[in-house]
């Protein structure tokens, strides 16, 4: 079975639902694409919450080692890590009983999608949560 990315209209009820956004991988600098992105989606509302060993604070807000280690509601979990690391991330929010989890542009993991959906979670692989946020709630 080949993993599928919902259609526009339940992207859009995806990001109408969303509050809050665990960014695994944010980095702390400017220039890198996840910076970029969760900064982008927080001056849209979205409240950001870094995951990353080893650092403090990203865009003003408290990180977290872990997805674990996060002591309120997670509505999305937006992945900038490499593809071998998506399992274990995905088994992650499995466990806390996440219910999204968002593989951005150019992470591709059919096995760890299908095993995340048939958790019960809503997937987006391969595609930029920026990019989808403005193309269906910019119009």
């Amino acid at each position: 079975m080949n993993f599928a990315n919902p259609d526009d209209a339940n992207l859009r009820t995806l990001l109408d639902h969303v509050r809050t956004i665990a960014v695994v991988g944010l980095s702390p600098q400017p220039a890198r694409p996840s910076y970029r992105v969760a900064q982008a989606m927080q001056r849209y509302g979205y409240r950001i919450v870094p995951v990353r060993p080893l650092v403090e604070e990203v865009l003003g807000e408290k990180a977290y080692a872990r997805l674990a280690d996060i002591p309120f509601t997670v509505d999305l979990v937006d992945v900038f890590r490499a593809a071998e690391h998506v399992p274990a991330i995905v088994e992650q929010c499995l466990a806390l009983h996440l219910p999204a989890i968002w593989f951005q542009e150019g992470i591709v993991h059919d096995a760890a999608a299908l095993r995340a959906q048939a958790g019960g979670m809503n997937v987006v692989m391969d595609r930029c949560l920026l990019k989808e946020y403005v193309r269906l709630k910019t119009e």
